[in-house]
């Protein structure tokens, strides 16, 4: 698969962190009872984050495992009490059962940083999840617990060998039971890789996007980070002196095309990114058309629309990354835009429904679904519109960006 690293019009999702633990490495024991981790989830989402991250057992250097019963009384009432206010959750475990639980008390996302290998359960949870109720699952890469002595971080190409990892993962993922639209990938930065490797990874987001999936970026004041900034003058000692740094970060992914990223200062972070979209413009990258696509449907609201039918037309603009295909000649890296309108045809001409909302909705989604594709923009026009006065069209666009909610 391939996806576009070109510059997006829209900022990444952030993921705000909600750590309700007492030894996570920047902000243990801050958010431990209930009503002050969602006191802090609100104040998260009032600075901009788009989903809340809660973790109930940290996976720091050196950390001690939590027993299950513990874990998911810590997370349980929290991700209730928030979802219950219809602010997306997302469930930072590696522990299936746990991910169960969180599904069913709204969770909308399964953050898993082992990627399923520290639970075998954790694919076929996160399968039914997605099926049932649209759950997203956020493949991580890691060799284990990050070990201090950086043992495991030996690599032939940090870039290429996670970005294989990840693929695996996902193929595992998808034959679980996972649609290929629910699976984000993160490469795992800090764990059991060291500060270059993690700068090499950030340098090589391309190389990861190339996979066909969301990047998800957490790079949120860690270590990779304090080596850098302990090296300038009175450079930064604690975990909080990183969030300006954080935020650069946040910025750069953004430029380079993440679909998302995880931080504890969403003030930062969302600044940071208005700042970079405002200098990027309109950008869009690379693009693929087709104007004017005519199909013949039964859509509408009154009787005579079902029954006479009438004709659509569809326009659609997809962004695609399509330096690949044109450097090798390849159509096998790009989209193929015959097929593509072949199966818009078949989309518009199927099921006939009231509005041409519902048209441009199924024909997005339709369109997120070929490899490669990050955004689509999607037309409907209604030329025969039953409209009693003179006029040219009617239309509907929708815009939609791949993994977003």
């Amino acid at each position: 698969m391939t996806t576009p690293t070109a510059i997006q019009s829209a900022r990444p999702v952030v993921l705000g962190v909600l750590n309700v633990t007492p030894d996570s490495f920047s902000d243990g024991g801050k958010y431990l009872s209930v009503e002050a981790a969602v006191t802090r989830a609100r104040e998260l989402v009032a600075a901009g984050a788009d989903v809340i991250d809660v973790g109930g057992e940290s996976t720091r250097p050196g950390a001690t495992a939590v027993p299950h019963h513990e874990e998911l009384a810590r997370v349980l009432p929290v991700i209730e009490a928030l979802t219950s206010e219809g602010i997306a959750v997302s469930i930072d475990t590696i522990h299936s059962a746990t991910a169960a639980a969180a599904v069913e008390a709204g969770a909308a996302y399964i953050n898993d940083v082992s990627g399923g290998l520290n639970d075998p359960d954790m694919l076929a949870v996160a399968a039914r999840a997605a099926t049932a109720f649209g759950t997203r699952f956020i493949i991580g890469h890691w060799r284990g617990i990050p070990d201090p002595s950086h043992e495991r971080s030996q690599y032939q190409d940090v870039v290429r060998d996670v970005r294989d990892a990840l693929a695996a993962r996902a193929a595992e993922a998808i034959a679980a039971g996972i649609d290929e639209t629910h699976i984000i990938v993160d490469p795992g930065l800090g764990f059991d890789k060291t500060g270059e490797q993690c700068w090499e990874l950030l340098r090589g987001l391309g190389e990861l996007a190339e996979l066909g999936y969301p990047v998800l970026i957490g790079a949120s004041r860690k270590r990779m980070l304090g080596e850098v900034l302990s090296a300038l003058p009175g450079g930064a000692s604690s975990a909080a002196d990183r969030d300006g740094a954080t935020a650069v970060v946040s910025a750069l992914a953004s430029r380079a095309g993440a679909w998302g990223v995880r931080v504890h200062d969403v003030p930062g972070t969302v600044a940071a990114i208005a700042i970079e979209r405002a200098w990027a413009g309109p950008q869009r990258g690379d693009q693929i058309t087709l104007t004017g696509l005519e199909v013949f449907a039964h859509h509408g609201v009154f009787d005579f629309e079902r029954a006479q039918g009438q004709r659509f037309l569809i326009d659609v603009e997809v962004s695609v990354d399509l330096r690949a295909a044109a450097a090798g000649d390849d159509l096998s890296n790009t989209v193929h835009y015959g097929e593509l309108a072949d199966a818009i045809v078949a989309a518009v001409a199927a099921d006939p429904v009231d509005l041409i909302e519902t048209v441009a909705e199924r024909v997005a989604q339709l369109t997120l679904g070929f490899s490669g594709v990050r955004r689509a923009r999607v037309t409907v026009h209604k030329p025969d519109a039953p409209i009693a006065a003179p006029f040219e069209d009617v239309s509907v666009t929708v815009e939609r960006v791949r993994g977003a909610k």
